[in-house]
């Protein structure tokens, strides 16, 4: 169980050239300006143009007009200059006169209310005129554009599902009904698989199948519904939708694809967007991208890990980091612009993780509409002269230097997290035991350990098989609250072959129908982590479970925590939203409850030898004391050595096919940070000017970046 992940491996370059631009969106403005702006553009090294992506009316003023006046002057324009031209298909949004004379096109929400004509991302994903129209367009604009040069790629659509929520009408309530007969072939194995006796919910007939709307069995709201009253009513529906709006892109594609057989089509997704299956998209796409725009206060390690997650859903390749902004967002209640470096450094990070592009959004600023406050390469006093011009200049010109040599490289990682949409939607949808959980969040919890030791980590579905399990030396499933047929042999067989496996609290409960899994849980973990989690006690917002390391838990015979690398686990941390009450069952204690309550003393985190490897099982979300202790811990016992920086400084490493590593050390914080780099030291700075050679120690300043190649 030594060799590295497959990423590195199968890595090749996106494209001939590293793309740095984004969304330009020249109907905005008057034609005389749209020559000025790419001048400028140019000073900043900006190569490449984004355009298309919301022009449906101006193309299709009507049902049968289509004009592409405007949108030939536009790709003149940039062949001229030699732009890089990302074409999107301009579906994102509905023409009014389409929502006027097709009323049907737009979604309806949670509670039953057709939308009226406005927002975005509007569309009813199973709206059969809206595939008609959405395909016909793309194709047009693909016939008459393909072969473009400077054409890089195809951009369906935009932000699937961000903006309008699942759509609740009858033509979706249709076709979820026909999606159930092919799924269960019966209404006796709907039944079953829903628990539908519970409160009288028998089907006795398709027709009586509604969709878990908010005036029915649906708990939540429009942006969110969160729980139902039939979970699996709300799981399957999840499911249908998310095909639903994947057959809109591919309806797209394919359109596109009848007119140009090799430029690579892809479609922005948004990290850990919990409506979509990403995983499902991904094996759909020619190549991943995503739009990064992290949430007020968010740590660096929760970026990075949204990074891996897209390089993972893109099968470990190269990504392309679609959009980010210049500088503010513009809808958050606060909009702090971007301090000074601190775009480079959010820049240099999608790199380092694997990114072959560096895309914003904008590159010029709206003067009306919602975003007209967001940041742009090209602010509204329309000059070189802003701070935000000079800096993206100053990252376009490093990037211009570097990207050639790491454009194609690839990741190397021995940990693995799993990341499962469908867990996410069954664990976030429980009513019970607790309120407190968001799934993104746990898998962060465990995800931050390894980064902070700036561990490489692989994110991997949570149906990888043992095949692929056992390129890691420790693979890790966070709140795997549903467990799909297949998924327990193959982590068995992983630990059996030598390696180390991590779970915990809320994992093994349900099964693919989102049902218990009888016999106690962790359900199909059990024998394999050694412990019966016999209750699960929910903990009050605020309030923390004190948990020791290496005390010897009540039945616990000696103890044994120095055999997974006790020597480096605190003596004390706390955990957090539940704690499962445990039985060891051949498992030995590395943790147990503190505190008064009447489980005090218990085991809290175990170590279970089973084959040639061991299982973990974590029984309380630790804070980020115990939850360092216990991955140093897990580490050591793995034979993994880490190093552990400055909060906010990481470093990362991609490798190349001809077998150099290039190292980023990144400083994300806005402070001065001093960091010992010894196995750098001799080697060159790329980013800075001149002869800037590295020392055993580096006093990094704010949101600086190092890039050596070795």
């Amino acid at each position: 169980m030594t060799a590295p992940s497959a990423s590195a491996a199968s890595a090749v370059p996106l494209f001939d050239t590293f793309l740095f631009g984004g969304d330009w969106n020249p109907e905005q403005w008057p034609e005389e300006t749209w020559e000025h702006d790419l001048e400028m553009l140019e000073h900043a090294h900006i190569n490449e143009a984004t355009i298309n992506v919301f022009s449906w009316t101006l193309l299709q003023p009507g049902e049968e007009s289509y004009d592409f006046t405007m949108l030939d002057k536009i790709v003149a324009l940039l062949v001229s200059h030699g732009f890089n031209i990302v074409f999107a298909t301009g579906t994102a949004a509905l023409p009014a006169w389409m929502v006027r004379e097709h009323p049907d096109v737009i979604r309806t929400t949670f509670e039953g209310q057709r939308h009226v004509f406005g927002g975005r991302h509007n569309f009813c994903p199973n709206s059969a005129y809206f595939r008609a129209e959405s395909g016909k367009l793309a194709g047009l604009i693909a016939e008459r554009y393909a072969g473009t040069p400077g054409l890089t790629a195809w951009h369906i659509g935009n932000e699937y599902g961000g903006g309008g929520g699942l759509c609740y009408c009858e033509a979706c309530a249709e076709a979820f009904r026909g999606w159930l007969r092919a799924k269960y072939g019966s209404i006796e194995a709907l039944n079953k698989a829903w628990c539908a006796n519970f409160w009288s919910h028998t089907i006795t007939d398709w027709t009586d199948v509604v969709p878990p709307v908010g005036y029915g069995d649906g708990i939540g709201s429009d942006w969110d519904p969160r729980k139902c009253v039939i979970s699996g009513l709300l799981m399957d529906y999840r499911r249908f939708q998310n095909e639903s709006q994947l057959a809109c892109f591919t309806n797209e594609r394919d359109a596109v694809r009848a007119h140009d057989a090799t430029t690579p089509i892809t479609t922005n997704l948004m990290g850990t967007f919990k409506d979509l299956d990403y995983f499902a998209w991904g094996r759909e796409m020619d190549v991943v991208s995503w739009d990064n725009y992290p949430g007020m206060g968010m740590p660096a390690s929760r970026v990075a890990m949204t990074h891996d997650l897209m390089r993972a859903v893109g099968g470990g390749r190269p990504f392309m980091l679609m959009e980010q902004t210049p500088n503010q967002q513009n809808w958050f209640p606060y909009c702090k612009v971007k301090r000074p470096g601190e775009v480079a450094a959010l820049s240099w990070q999608a790199v380092a993780h694997g990114a072959d592009t560096v895309q914003f959004f904008q590159m010029r600023q709206s003067l009306g509409g919602c975003e007209r406050f967001h940041g742009a390469v090209i602010a509204h006093d329309g000059t070189e002269d802003s701070r935000v011009f000079r800096e993206t200049a100053a990252l376009g010109d490093a990037l211009e230097r570097v990207m050639p040599t790491v454009m194609g490289s690839g990741v190397q990682a021995r940990v693995a997290i799993m990341f499962d949409w469908e867990s996410y939607w069954s664990l976030e949808g429980c009513v019970g035991p607790t309120a407190g959980f968001s799934y993104p969040e746990e898998v962060h919890r465990f995800y931050r350990a390894f980064h902070r030791r700036n561990i490489a980590v692989d994110i991997i579905p949570g149906t990888t098989p043992a095949a692929t399990l056992a390129r890691y030396a420790i693979v890790v499933a966070p709140a795997l609250i549903m467990v799909k047929p297949g998924v327990a042999d193959a982590v068995e067989t992983y630990v059996d072959g030598g390696g180390r496996f991590i779970t915990g609290y809320m994992a093994g409960i349900h099964d693919e129908h989102d049902l218990v899994i009888p016999g106690g849980y962790p359900g199909p973990f059990r024998a394999l982590v050694g412990v019966w989690a016999e209750e699960i006690d929910a903990i009050a917002p605020g309030e923390r479970i004190p948990v020791v390391f290496g005390a010897k838990s009540e039945g616990d015979g000696d103890g044994g925590p120095a055999d997974a690398g006790a020597d480096d686990l605190s003596e004390s941390a706390a955990g957090e939203i539940v704690a499962s009450i445990m039985h060891l069952e051949g498992a030995r204690a590395l943790a147990t409850y503190g505190g008064d309550d009447f489980y005090a003393g218990t085991p809290a985190v175990t170590v279970n030898d089973h084959g040639l490897g061991r299982a973990y099982y974590v029984g309380t979300p630790l804070d980020e004391p115990g939850m360092d202790a216990f991955a140093a811990g897990v580490l050591a016992d793995a034979g993994l050595a880490g190093t552990v920086t400055p909060d906010g400084v990481e470093i990362t490493e991609r490798h190349t096919r001809d077998g150099r590593t290039v190292t980023f050390v990144l400083n994300m914080t806005p402070q001065r940070q001093t960091v010992s780099l010894p196995r750098l030291a001799g080697l060159t700075d790329l980013l800075a000017r001149g002869d800037a050679v590295l020392g055993d120690v580096v006093a990094m300043e704010p949101y600086q970046v190092i890039v050596t190649v070795e």
